[in-house]
């Protein structure tokens, strides 16, 4: 093994990759480095281009492992190899940005070497950047909700899936959820992608009985979080086989349907994923041929808009859209205020050190913290242009009001 301070090449479909520190530890633990991870994406290249490939891919960068920070990288490096694909992307701001789009197993390698740990295309081909080829189911539980749930609730999507005409593409997170990925006719914008998606999360959520929220504020959300927004414009997620920043170097991985309910997520890594691929190939092989149409889910939608259900609050970056309710959370909101009386009692650069201070501070309120259920704890990731920070709130709807703390939130500084 070279040392971290120097290089190794590799040639890959004919090109020759560089990768600079390959013995740089990505994983501490159990002591992956930069050359396991191009190695791992060279050895599931094929499904991982399923994926992620002819997309254009948004970066996120751990130059220095899972244990530093990291970064967002939309815009690819001006120094890059020729034979690397590039599409520019408009964004709502005027903006552009010319995102990376992988074709073969090299530009996996390359993308490695710049330590981007996830693949995270967006749900379009860079032939077509405004009609999407795919809906994202993304299933994401409230704290406190163990893995048997996620499964249910992914069992009730293809349900739902299967009654539209449409087939559901299961996959492990590669964190506490599963994502469910659906191959679409190339016909409608990314408005109507999203309205279809909400439909879906609201017929979830009615089948579901308690299984699953539409719900978009996380004070109001219980069980697992049918996360519609993941198909608005501009928004990615972490593609089948991208390895996740987790201690023990998880992946997201492809499953049929008949693996659901046995499947754990700790059981795909970078260390395992390569021999269960090399056995029995890439789940998701038939994901190409099985586009369908949004008829379906679009008419699921009018009927909800007639039963009064019509738009739902989009991210907060985005621009206020016609037909969609305020954009005030429950607990900002008078009327609903004393429902979700929230306060905010930690934040930090990262989610271990905003833990810490959620940590120190129900030592300073063990009265409070003994009330305070698993889906109290809200834990926000959130992005600046380049860079995530994390803040913690507290929900008290389940302290007696006597024993709420009155006490200010954290200083309004960014972090």
């Amino acid at each position: 093994m070279p040392s971290s301070s120097e290089s190794a090449t590799r040639a890959i479909d004919g090109h020759e990759v560089t990768i600079s520190n390959p013995a740089k530890v990505l994983f501490p633990k159990p002591r992956y480095t930069k050359l396991d991870l191009v190695d791992y994406y060279v050895a599931v290249a094929e499904g991982a281009l399923r994926g992620a490939g002819g997309r254009p891919n948004m970066l996120v960068r751990f130059p220095n492992g899972i244990v530093a920070p990291s970064f967002y990288q939309k815009r690819a490096p001006d120094s890059r190899p020729p034979w690397i694909e590039v599409v520019t992307l408009r964004f709502p701001s005027g903006r552009t940005a010319d995102e990376v789009v992988p074709r073969d197993a090299a530009s996996l390698a390359w993308l490695a070497n710049l330590a981007c740990l996830e693949l995270h295309p967006h749900p379009v081909r860079a032939e077509d950047l405004d009609h999407p080829d795919e809906l994202r189911v993304d299933l994401d539980p409230v704290p406190g909700i163990k893995w048997p749930q996620v499964r249910q609730v992914a069992q009730i999507a293809r349900e739902v899936l299967s009654d539209v005409g449409l087939v559901g593409w299961p996959k492990t997170s590669g964190s506490r959820g599963m994502h469910v990925f659906v191959r679409i006719e190339r016909r409608w914008g990314f408005d109507e992608v999203r309205r279809s998606a909400l439909a879906l999360a609201r017929e979830v959520e009615r089948r579901g009985e308690g299984l699953a929220t539409s719900k978009w504020w996380k004070e109001e959300r219980q069980g697992v979080f049918v996360d519609y927004n993941q198909n608005a414009k501009d928004r990615t997620v972490a593609s089948a086989y991208s390895v996740r920043p987790v201690p023990d170097a998880r992946v997201s991985a492809p499953l049929s349907w008949d693996e659901v309910d046995d499947a754990e997520p700790e059981d795909f890594t970078l260390g395992t994923m390569p021999q269960r691929f090399a056995k029995i190939g890439d789940r998701h092989a038939g994901m190409d041929e099985s586009a369908g149409s949004l008829e379906g889910l679009l008419e699921l939608s009018a009927r909800q808009e007639k039963e009064g259900q019509g738009d739902a609050p989009w991210p907060p970056h985005y621009r206020k859209q016609p037909g969609e309710p305020p954009r005030v959370q429950p607990s900002k909101s008078r009327a609903r205020a004393e429902k979700y009386p929230l306060i905010e009692v930690s934040r930090g650069k990262d989610k271990k050190e905003a833990l810490a201070g959620l940590s120190k501070w129900k030592k300073q309120h063990p009265r409070v913290a003994k009330h305070l259920e698993p889906a109290d704890v809200l834990v926000d990731q959130m992005r600046g242009r380049s860079s995530a920070w994390y803040r913690i709130r507290i929900n008290l709807q389940h302290v007696p009001e006597k024993l709420r703390p009155r006490i200010p939130s954290p200083a309004r500084k960014r972090v």
